[in-house]
């Protein structure tokens, strides 16, 4: 689609459900940026904030990974044999070969695509091994191919040199490639060309849900997009990732190529694809990542976004992981075009901060809409010359060649016929593999079998990016609280709110305590206050009667009570839209839930924040540790703040009743958290308080073996119960 087009699209939704929902949805801050901001679209603006050290980075790099990895359902990696590889119909052409390939990533789901050799090579192990090239293709296909008014356009602009060569510029790069003494394979995104097991309008033109999507039941069978497939990070840009992974196997194991000279470049959506492999596999020597690297429009399509990936970063960092390794790329007249000013120097900053200044480069070609042309593919192949120690003299010269057929590009036939399962079937294939393959690789991390050990290496930080809030410093919250009045006979109350200035969110609260209770730190050391979280408040608490028991217990033994509301509880638009599951976060949504998770933090996860900034500050005024108390209808919340505020809290007392995300239907349901059914639910989220107390109510206490377990092995068991 052209980028005009589709841009205004994607500004004109975003511009309308804007208008629609801004009045109800509460607002927060960027993290890094520290400024006030509506809730992020893909077309909004991603500044990368380069650390003021190398320490720093690398800390900040390693996170990045983790949620790269974490997103895209990839942590932990699923299995990956030896590549079993079909290479046939081998066809000759001036200065290179193309044969077809086909192969299975994962069983049952093949990945196809075309080898490109120089013309000299049969396969066969040299004494000197070439480079191998991956070229993830981008949208429009690798069979794309310009009719005779388009390609004459555009070699009327400058875009293109010949008809020939230029009408099928996908295959034109690896082509050239080949000729410059490259091993390049191309393979198909999923939905084109000869990957038709998942529909092109499945995959990249979505813009309503399905009705399978919709999953009727707890243990019924699952489908991309739906609730349980996003609970469990099952996407479709983590389904072509893996892809790319394999191709990757598939490519460093050929005899003919060189394992530690790999290099990775694609366009537009392929671009995307670079990145993430540069981001994720250090096989990855040499990358060229065109017309993605930008801190505007992040990737359009549902294949280019997967809930988690973006939140508080965007494509630019993303691709500062390939940092130190050389990667370069190019600007033009689209969604990268402030590059050479915005992205581009704070990349040179970091390859900077790391001693290699000139392993990335941006080359400024606005006179070109959204291209991979032959001036940027020459571009890119004198960094692949002198990042590769190809040898060759530049400027090297893309030269013309015979037009690639159909046929000729097709990889099945009738000896190698087409798979027959498809579409919704071949999903539920995939979806139950990669389930099987989670379970397998957690069995140690989750359950009865868990460890400490593997429960921290793969659940722990898996959590830390599901929950990516923290208990905010004490100069980072603030509390504006109303004058003290008196409710009951002896006590007071105060009511105000927690500002927390690392989101932006304004908490309602409100104090209660004995009159005459001592306030003073010192003396209140043996009174912990209590955090009490009130969900189920139509309105403040103004009468001490309408303190439930154990509430009022607490105010009578001398405690001071903090009852924490939720911004959202104010507005009563808010619960209407969630009642009617209506987003509560305003997106392009196009029928996928990463269009607003993969840039947003659930709900959830904001509300887990408010109770940290209201921690902060109890903890801050009384001088020691808290207690934490919910009510029914808080676990999603709760139980991930009780284990993120350790110590802090001396005794977490969280209601459950029963609650499991797994049971949710719907991705716009408040206490929906991606990939968190994955990683164990919440006995992964009890198991992940240990050691420090924790009681759970309204449960049963064989629902929490990996709690049990984790509690267990650290002799912390007595610090845990379930009730």
């Amino acid at each position: 689609m052209p980028y005009s087009l589709f841009a205004c699209r994607i500004r004109l939704t975003s511009v309308i459900v804007f208008l629609l929902l801004t009045a109800i949805t509460p607002t927060f801050a960027d993290d890094r940026s520290g400024t006030i901001d509506g809730l992020k679209t893909l077309d909004d603006h991603f500044p990368f904030h380069v650390p003021e050290t190398v320490d720093g980075w690398h800390e900040r790099a390693a996170q990045l990974r983790t949620r790269v990895q974490v997103a895209t359902g990839l942590h932990p990696m699923p299995s990956r044999p030896p590549v079993e590889a079909t290479i046939h119909s081998l066809v000759k052409k001036d200065g290179f070969t193309i044969e077809k390939v086909f192969f299975e990533s994962m069983p049952g789901h093949y990945v196809t695509g075309l080898l490109f050799r120089p013309a000299d090579s049969n396969g066969s192990p040299t004494a000197s091994k070439r480079p191998g090239v991956l070229c993830p293709h981008g949208h429009g296909g690798r069979m794309m191919r310009h009719d005779t008014k388009t390609i004459n356009a555009l070699i009327a602009s400058g875009d293109e040199l010949y008809v020939a060569s230029g009408s099928t510029a996908k295959l034109a790069r690896c082509a050239q490639l080949a000729r410059m003494g490259c091993v390049a394979f191309i393979f198909d995104m999923v939905g084109y060309a000869d990957s038709v097991q998942l529909s092109y309008e499945f995959a990249h033109r979505r813009h309503t849900p399905r009705a399978c999507e919709i999953v009727p039941g707890k243990n019924a069978p699952w489908h991309f997009f739906s609730t349980p497939a996003d609970a469990r990070l099952q996407s479709l840009m983590g389904l072509q990732t893996f892809n790319a992974v394999r191709s990757l196997d598939f490519l460093e194991t050929l005899p003919d190529v060189d394992a530690n000279r790999l290099a990775v470049t694609g366009g537009s959506g392929g671009g995307t694809q670079t990145i993430l492999l540069g981001a994720l596999d250090s096989r990855v020597r040499v990358s060229f990542p065109n017309g993605m690297v930008s801190t505007s429009m992040q990737g359009g399509c549902a294949c280019e976004n997967c809930c988690l990936l973006r939140i508080g970063t965007g494509n630019v960092e993303l691709a500062a992981l390939m940092a130190p390794r050389p990667m370069a790329m190019t600007a033009a007249d689209d969604w990268t075009q402030d590059m050479m000013t915005d992205g581009y120097p704070e990349l040179k900053r970091i390859y900077g901060m790391l001693g290699v200044p000139g392993n990335v480069f941006c080359e400024p070609l606005l006179q070109f809409k959204h291209n991979y042309n032959y001036v940027t593919r020459r571009v890119m192949y004198g960094w692949m010359n002198r990042h590769l120690g190809l040898g060759l003299d530049e400027p090297i010269v893309e030269t013309d060649f015979e037009s690639i057929t159909d046929d000729e590009g097709a990889v099945w036939n009738d000896r190698y016929p087409a798979p027959s399962v498809r579409d919704e079937q071949h999903e539920r294939e995939v979806l139950t593999w990669w389930d099987e393959q989670n379970r397998e690789l957690l069995e140690n991390a989750l359950g009865s079998k868990a460890t400490s050990t593997e429960f921290n290496r793969l659940v722990r930080p898996a959590l830390e990016v599901l929950f990516d809030v923290e208990m905010p410093a004490s100069d980072q919250v603030r509390i504006e609280l109303d004058k003290s009045q008196r409710i009951g006979r002896d006590h007071s109350m105060q009511s105000g709110v927690v500002v927390d200035r690392t989101t932006g969110r304004s908490i309602p609260v409100q104090t209660i305590s004995s009159a005459g209770a001592d306030s003073t730190k010192q003396r209140r050391a043996d009174r912990p206050d209590v955090v009490w979280i009130n969900t189920h408040h139509d309105e403040s608490v103004s009468t001490y009667d309408k303190l439930p028991n154990d509430i009022r217990d607490h105010v009578e033994s001398g405690h001071r009570v903090w009852i924490v509301g939720t911004p959202e509880k104010n507005d009563p638009s808010v619960d209407a839209t969630i009642a009617s599951k209506q987003p509560m976060n305003p997106q392009p949504r196009r029928a996928s839930a990463a269009f607003t998770f993969g840039y947003n933090r659930p709900l959830a996860v904001r509300r887990c924040g408010d109770i940290l900034a209201v921690i902060a500050v109890a903890v801050e005024s009384s001088g020691s540790q808290v207690n934490l108390i919910s009510t029914s209808g808080a676990a999603a919340f709760a139980l991930p703040a009780a284990a993120i505020a350790g110590s802090t809290v001396a005794d977490a007392n969280i209601a459950v009743d029963r609650f499991r995300f797994g049971d949710l239907r719907h991705q716009d349901d408040a206490e929906f958290v991606p990939g968190i059914v994955k990683y164990g639910d919440v006995d992964a989220l009890a198991a992940w308080r240990a050691p420090h107390r924790l009681k759970v109510t309204g449960d049963r206490e064989g629902q929490y073996p990996t709690a049990r377990q984790i509690y267990s092995e650290l002799g912390s068991e007595n610090q845990l119960r379930i009730e």
